[in-house]
């Protein structure tokens, strides 16, 4: 299972993650709401999901883009999204 988190929360529940984490858990974590890192267990396997199932994936728009990319376009950098 992945999750997302923000850098607050890894500080705040470090040992509850690394817990989840040894459990087969992954998660990426945000820094000023940018995805920076993942973390995987150290065998290396995870479950990256699909898209849909990221919070993130299906949040509704809080601003307008200044890159000229279209949602999909950031949907495809940011998951690997394809259309269709």
């Amino acid at each position: 299972m992945s999750s997302t988190i923000n850098v607050k929360t890894l500080r705040h529940e470090m040992g509850r993650i690394i817990e989840r984490v040894r459990k087969g858990e992954d998660f990426t974590v945000l820094y000023r709401s940018r995805p920076a890192f993942r973390i995987v267990p150290v065998d290396g396997r995870f479950d990256s999901g699909s898209g849909e199932e990221d919070s993130l994936y299906g949040a509704a728009a809080i601003g307008s883009s200044t890159d000229g990319l279209a949602a999909q376009d950031h949907d495809r950098i940011l998951y690997g999204a394809t259309d269709g």
